[in-house]
């Protein structure tokens, strides 16, 4: 806009200012202010928006107001928690007036909660999101081992903390080798270096379980243990790790994610290995245990043994064959008795049609005479047919016991003691029957009488092989003849 101020006759010309430099009057005038150089404001976070930038951009406002406000990325790095629409805030930094836009707004240097720390956000807000990504479900949880041979500890190695945990563990299980991990606990650097060393020990499997704490402390002490990075490098890691931070109220990002959380340092110590002394108490237990489990099995296998030497087949070697020699006679004479009632069967016969005969008058006698030789002949032909086929035929091609040569001639098969005896029950039970024809009982007395000799000859020869075992100059077991008192 142009202004033109004509006086007495003169004109004067006033200075016309770009907007720029307008702009650039006002951030001037406002940037000397005291006043406005160093301000804490509260109020209701909105529209809040991080850049690609870093830079964190949103409004405060009460009921009245609202007011600008940026944080740029480097100021940003150190907010401890994620601000968030609707939070209540104390945002510390000056007014100013960006040039370009000719608005004056907040540049924020600090922001904090209004009534909760932002600490207590922060965390709040990791274990939140932690939680929902799964970091905290036991089934990702790993088992400590029972007899660790290297423990690794991830502590600074000034603290009071460290020496304790190794007094502890000396005095409870020396066998154990412990490694310690120097870091620092506490400040920016200490939370990456923590994640290292958890990196490290796992790269090279330094452990077979890990500790990882420090003593008591501040919240912003032991705030390096609530940190992402150390939470991501305990649930990565594939060694067993025990979380051991401050004291038993204090409570950690990295207890929940640990697959075992310790009170206090000292607890850790305990929980990873057991106790020498109580391990002295189970060995002897367990010795005693061995000792009489091994007592009982020896008096077991001498109970067995004592009842084997009792046992008649041991006391009285020849008693098997014995017991074979008393089987086979009991045989032999149901063998006799069964081919001797055959006999007398065909004996009565043979006596009732002479006395048949005797009765007859010659002629008679004559006809039937030649009738009965051509019924005789006729019987003869079936019995004989049906002895080929019948259950009592003698032994054949095609039965157990006989085979055919080379030449095709029938002859018996080698077989067991046993085999035999069997067989030649199965004879004395035909016989015993009755129903097989004279020929029939010839054949099978036949085969009976072959194979009672072959039975007596193998129960002769078996007498001769029997061995007695005695014990040795060496307590080896000897082999010995063994005499019969009928022998001697």
């Amino acid at each position: 806009m142009l202004c033109l101020f004509l006086s007495g006759g003169e004109g004067l010309q006033q200075h016309i200012y770009r907007v720029s430099e307008v702009n650039q009057m006002v951030k001037q005038l406002i940037d000397s202010q005291p006043a406005l150089s160093d301000l804490l404001v509260r109020g209701e976070i909105s529209n809040y928006k991080v850049y690609p930038s870093g830079h964190h951009y949103f409004t405060l406002k009460d009921g009245e107001s609202a007011l600008r406000c940026v944080m740029f990325a480097g100021m940003a790095k150190y907010l401890r928690f994620r601000p968030q629409n609707g939070m209540k805030v104390v945002a510390s930094g000056k007014i100013s007036v960006y040039p370009r836009d000719g608005g004056y707004q907040l540049y924020c240097s600090r922001l904090v909660s209004d009534g909760l720390g932002d600490l207590h956000i922060a965390f709040e807000q990791l274990k939140e999101r932690l939680y929902a990504q799964g970091l905290f479900d036991s089934e990702h949880k790993k088992p400590l081992p029972a007899y660790p041979r290297r423990i690794g500890v991830v502590t600074s190695p000034a603290g009071a903390a460290v020496h304790d945990m190794l007094r502890i563990l000396r005095r409870r299980f020396p066998l154990a080798k412990v490694l310690l991990l120097p870091v620092r606990v506490q400040g920016e650097e200490a939370a990456g270096e923590i994640a290292d060393a958890i990196a490290y020990a796992n790269r090279y499997h330094l452990a077979d379980v890990l500790i990882v704490g420090r003593g008591g402390g501040s919240v912003e002490d032991l705030w390096a243990f609530n940190e992402e990075v150390v939470a991501r490098a305990i649930f990565d890691s594939r060694i067993p790790v025990v979380s051991a931070v401050g004291h038993e109220p204090d409570v950690t990002i990295s207890d929940y994610v640990a697959d075992c959380r310790a009170a206090t340092p000292s607890h850790a110590a305990e929980i990873v290995v057991p106790d020498q002394m109580e391990l002295r108490r189970k060995l002897r237990t367990l010795s005693v245990r061995l000792a009489q489990s091994q007592q009982h099995a020896i008096d077991i296998y001498t109970r067995r043994l004592r009842q084997m030497q009792e046992k008649r087949v041991l006391t009285d070697p020849m008693a098997f064959l014995q017991d074979r020699a008393v089987q086979l006679d009991y045989t032999r004479e149901r063998f006799a008795s069964a081919l001797e009632r055959i006999l007398e069967k065909h004996t009565r016969r043979f006596t009732h049609a002479a006395a048949s005969l005797d009765a007859m008058s010659p002629l008679r006698v004559l006809w039937l005479l030649r009738g009965s030789k051509a019924r005789g002949h006729r019987s003869a032909q079936q019995r004989s047919g049906g002895n080929r086929g019948g259950h009592h035929a003698a032994p054949g091609p095609g039965r157990p016991g006989v085979y055919r040569n080379e030449k095709g001639r029938r002859t018996m098969k080698k077989q067991s003691f046993e085999e035999n005896m069997d067989r030649l029950e199965e004879i004395v039970s035909l016989l015993e029957q009755g129903d097989a024809t004279l020929g029939e009982s010839l054949t099978l007395f036949t085969e009976g009488s072959k194979l009672l000799a072959a039975c007596q000859k193998e129960l002769e020869t078996a007498r001769q092989k029997v061995v007695k075992l005695t014990k040795g100059p060496d307590g080896a077991p000897v082999e010995e003849n063994f005499v019969m008192e009928d022998e001697e």
